[in-house]
């Protein structure tokens, strides 16, 4: 499988998923850290891409969601942003809705 078929992977596979700099338990960069902080107080599960272990991951991410920073965080396949849209989503309430609905899509297309 190619990078590019593993990312988009993790994307579909996931409800919600963070590619990171570290793991959520060690975070290597201070924005991953933020961003896993205001996903873990969405009280939801998440996946996670450690792209410092995955360098293949790191140098071709920026072109899948033409976006060129780390973290990047997925909430049902599509790109949300980075650490400072995810703080924002979180600060006004949106990140927890979308973090919700996505899950429970996730849970209606597996019970299908």
């Amino acid at each position: 499988m190619d990078v590019m078929d593993r990312i988009r992977q993790q994307v579909e596979e996931n409800p919600v998923v963070i590619f990171m700099k570290g793991s959520p338990q060690f975070p290597m960069c201070g924005f991953s850290s933020r961003a896993v902080e205001a996903l873990k107080r969405c009280e939801r599960e998440f996946g996670y891409v450690n792209v410092i272990a995955d360098q293949e991951v790191m140098q071709n991410l920026p072109r899948f969601a033409d976006w060129p920073t780390f973290p990047q965080v997925y909430i049902d396949g599509e790109l949300i942003g980075g650490c400072d849209i995810t703080l924002e989503m979180f600060e006004s309430g949106e990140l927890k809705k979308m973090v919700d609905e996505a899950h429970d899509k996730h849970a209606q297309r597996n019970a299908g």
